[in-house]
């Protein structure tokens, strides 16, 4: 349970609205918590700057954690993004060198105002936590430190658009068209004034779906690698915290940063989805704010709060536990590496009992998945693997004769052969207990004709034998004694990966498992664990009962199809803030569907529902997107409708082909 706290060492004063010009004429809203007397007693700045919202949808968040810096002797500042929220301008996909820009911009802002020491940090968590990074690498002269929570320093590798070169079938359209109502929302007239229509018919008329760009860049190309730090890493010479959950998409940039960065740096990894810390799930939650604070006092404060004497990596050494839909809490222990790679991580390698096996993908396979970026929430944990593993080419160890710990890259180096140009395979590394209950430990996908490169795919030559390597997802995993390793290939994996345009068949000829295996450290009980979560009060609100999210698979035997509807709905039901007056309420429905033995008839669509109001005013988006492939092209359409009460103001329909792209 998270402490509340209202009683700080500094009073705080919020600034609800601030423009912040930049060069070009557009102006930037920003809300500002900062000590009532800050401009006696100077103070640094703490940005973040996302799309989300500040005055409605994002309000909540923000209300916790902005006044508990402020109140601790920050100004702390949330920047809604050009062409987001009450900010003017256009927002034309994420992460662009626009959007950068003005950040250097803001920082300077900030910087200069008399409040402030003339030291910034930045931080955020997804987004937020991509452009901190994408930021820093601008070297900003007033930036001295951030925190990167659950974001990628490689946007082609771990974002919602591609894994392992394959397209992603579950959040690629979802998250696009998530943004395509994002973005087709107005900003508040209490900001605007009576120029809000008109900002707001430039949002619905100049924002594209960003789903487009995203399917017309199938290979790590110039496209991705703006934006993605691992081009340089000695571009980024403020110190970096990263943190990230073995439950998110994204945990592993924390390893890949301690590795490639250059300066001060510094890592955290707990079993949470993806979320702050303080509210982690599955728990146990942390009292990271106060973390922060030991982080942005030390860089931004020059006190000395021993921060940096502590370990480069702390990490949750994850118990065993039996597969179920949802984990409030995953036991385990915390671990304390001085650096990444560790000393404390030798890799084990175990020959694969693989022969000349062959498997012909089943489209079922991939269905006990879970998500692909858990949040925490009921449905998000992967399903007992026995029904994959049953789909799948499969090996088995001997029973552990002894506790078995791994922390980092698991890797798969297999030989095998293909029947068709274009196929991938899917990975999984399960815990299988002497039951037979089959827990994912993590999992790695490889679109086989990247074999050589990202950047240069190349189809397959059928028959041949290819050396192929794999690195599963990081993980920190502890198998019991008597318990099975289990290695599952698979040339499916829907609806996480787009498939192959044929059926195919892949021929397994040998293979080997490399572990990363930890031994436990004394090291690891030196260390105090963390304080218990706190944050400041949130606004108050009133809410609706929010309907659970709900995953449902169904499957006709008659026609071989397969249908998982995934409703999801962010925040808590329809919620009022008793402050403005605002009301808000976010619905959505993600929709896959396959047929057996046809990967032609992949099919995903989207649908969100985002509606506002305040007094009279009140207004209402709806967007709906799908996306299909023949053997040539893939087919995305994009429907989006606004609505001012129950008039509708506009409605758009658009449709792209687009060549598949050795896909």
């Amino acid at each position: 349970m998270k402490r509340v706290k209202t009683d700080f060492p500094r009073r705080v004063h919020e600034i609800e609205h601030v423009w912040i010009p930049m060069s070009d004429g557009c102006r930037l809203s920003a809300r500002i918590w900062l000590p009532e007397d800050a401009e006696e007693r100077p103070v640094p700045a703490v940005l973040e700057y996302i799309p989300y919202r500040k005055d409605d949808w994002g309000a909540m968040e923000d209300s916790t954690r902005h006044p508990y810096f402020a109140g601790h002797g920050y100004a702390s500042v949330r920047v809604d993004i050009r062409g987001s929220g009450d900010s003017e301008g256009l927002l034309l996909d994420e992460y662009l060198p626009q959007e950068q820009e003005d950040a250097v911009e803001v920082l300077a802002w900030l910087a200069a105002q008399p409040w402030c020491t003339g030291a910034t940090g930045m931080f955020g968590i997804s987004w937020g936590g991509f452009n901190s990074l994408q930021v820093a690498a601008r070297r900003p002269p007033s930036l001295r430190a951030i925190i990167t929570l659950c974001s990628t320093d490689d946007r082609y590798a771990d974002d919602v658009h591609y894994m392992g070169g394959c397209g992603l079938g579950m959040y690629m359209l979802s998250w696009a068209t998530t943004m395509l109502a994002i973005n087709a929302t107005p900003p508040s007239p209490a900001v605007a004034g009576e120029r809000w229509r008109d900002l707001w018919l430039e949002r619905l008329e100049g924002s594209p779906p960003f789903v487009e760009a995203w399917l017309s860049h199938q290979r790590r190309d110039a496209f991705w690698k703006q934006g993605s730090v691992c081009e340089d890493y000695g571009a980024i010479e403020a110190a970096v915290y990263a943190v990230g959950g073995w439950s998110d998409a994204y945990r592993n940039t924390v390893f890949r940063l301690l590795e490639g960065l250059l300066g001060p740096r510094k890592g955290l990894v707990g079993p949470w989805g993806h979320q702050y810390p303080e509210d982690g799930v599955p728990g146990p939650a942390i009292g990271f704010l106060q973390e922060a604070l030991r982080w942005w006092d030390h860089w931004l404060k020059g006190i000395d709060t021993g921060i940096m004497d502590e370990p480069m990596l702390r990490s949750w050494m994850q118990e065993r536990v039996e597969p179920q839909p949802h984990y409030d809490e995953r036991p385990g222990r915390w671990l304390a590496d001085p650096a990444w790679p560790s000393p404390n991580v030798e890799t084990r390698a175990i020959r694969l009992g693989f022969a000349g096996e062959s498997i012909c993908g089943s489209e079922g396979a991939g269905h006990s998945a879970g998500a692909w970026c858990g949040f925490g929430i009921p449905g998000d944990p992967p399903a007992d693997q026995r029904v994959e593993d049953g789909l799948s080419l499969s090996w088995d160890s001997e029973p552990l004769e002894e506790r078995l710990e791994i922390l980092g890259f698991p890797e798969v180096e297999l030989e095998l052969s293909a029947d068709r140009p274009q196929a991938l395979v899917c990975l999984r590394l399960c815990d299988v207990a002497p039951g037979g209950a089959s827990t994912l430990v993590t999992r790695g996908l490889l679109n086989l004709t990247h074999l050589e490169s990202h950047e240069h795919p190349a189809p397959l030559e059928p028959g041949k034998r290819y050396a192929v390597t794999v690195r599963l997802n990081a993980i920190a995993h502890a198998f019991p004694p008597g318990h099975r390793l289990r290695v599952a290939v698979s040339p499916t994996y829907w609806p996480w990966a787009w498939p192959s345009p044929e059926p195919v068949t892949l021929t397994v000829h040998a293979g080997e498992l490399r572990l990363p295996v930890r031994a436990p450290q004394p090291e690891d009980d030196v260390f105090a664990p963390f304080g218990p979560p706190e944050g400041a009060a949130p606004v108050e609100y009133e809410a609706a009962p929010a309907p659970s999210a709900g995953r449902a698979l169904r499957y006709d035997a008659a026609s071989g199809r397969y249908e998982l509807t995934w409703a999801e709905e962010y925040g808590h039901g329809a919620q009022r803030l008793l402050g403005s007056g605002v009301e808000f309420e976010t619905r959505g429905t993600d929709f896959y569907a396959i047929v057996e033995g046809d990967p032609l008839s992949a099919l995903t669509r989207s649908e969100w529902t985002m509606t506002f109001a305040r007094g009279d005013w009140g207004v209402r988006v709806e967007t709906s997107s799908s996306l299909s492939a023949d053997a040539e092209a893939f087919r995305v359409t994009n429907v989006l409708d606004a609505y001012e009460g129950d008039t509708r103001v506009y409605s758009k329909a658009r449709s792209l082909s687009v060549p598949r792209d050795c896909l």
